[in-house]
Parts: C-alpha cells; structure tokens; sequence
C-alpha cells in the first residue's frame, strides 16, 4: 500500500456467516472475518445475527453497524479502514452477487 493512499469502503456486503465483503475505492474487494471481534467487548452485540446484516453500512468511508439505524456516527461501531485494508485478504468478488 502506498503511504499517500488513504483507503475508504465504498460498499460493504454482509453475510450469514458474520463476514462482510470490503469493496475500496482503488477496486479491491476484501473480506473481514468478524467471528473473533464479536466476542469481545462492545462488538458482542453483533453475535445477534439480525443486527450484524442489518445494521451493516459505510459511514465516513469504512465499515460500520449502525445501532441506532439513524445515520449517527458517534453511536455506531466501526473499523479503520487503514487496518482492514492491511489486514483483510483480497478476494474475488463471490460469484452469488454476479448472477
């Protein structure tokens, strides 16, 4: 990753399986695996399954779920992107959001 580029989420897919597919602004498509984070701390409110696809959007470029369902920043819970930028593995785009 180049140190001037600033990564920022343009779409986030959840899935049943507490994974989200990553799309960036430079075209890459990544995958975060939140199985660990759900367990710890504020993110365990996200084992609900309901609300981890629900609630999943982009707010102010990165990965976030929006508790409230109102668009408020400071009461959601969100990643950064730098770090799932680094961390997450590329991956294709899964073929069931092509077809």
């Amino acid at each position: 990753m180049d140190n001037r580029y600033f990564p920022e989420i343009d779409q986030v897919i959840p899935t049943r399986d507490f994974k989200v597919y990553l799309y960036f602004d430079d075209g890459s498509i990544k995958l975060f695996d939140a199985r660990e984070i759900i367990k710890k701390g504020i993110f365990r409110k996200l084992q609900d399954i309901d609300l981890f696809m629900n609630a999943c959007t982009v707010l102010n470029g990165t990965l976030a779920w929006d508790l409230e369902g109102n668009y408020d920043e400071t009461k959601c819970l969100d990643l950064d992107p730098i770090v799932l930028y680094k961390t997450c593995p590329d991956v294709e785009e899964p073929e069931w959001v092509r077809t």
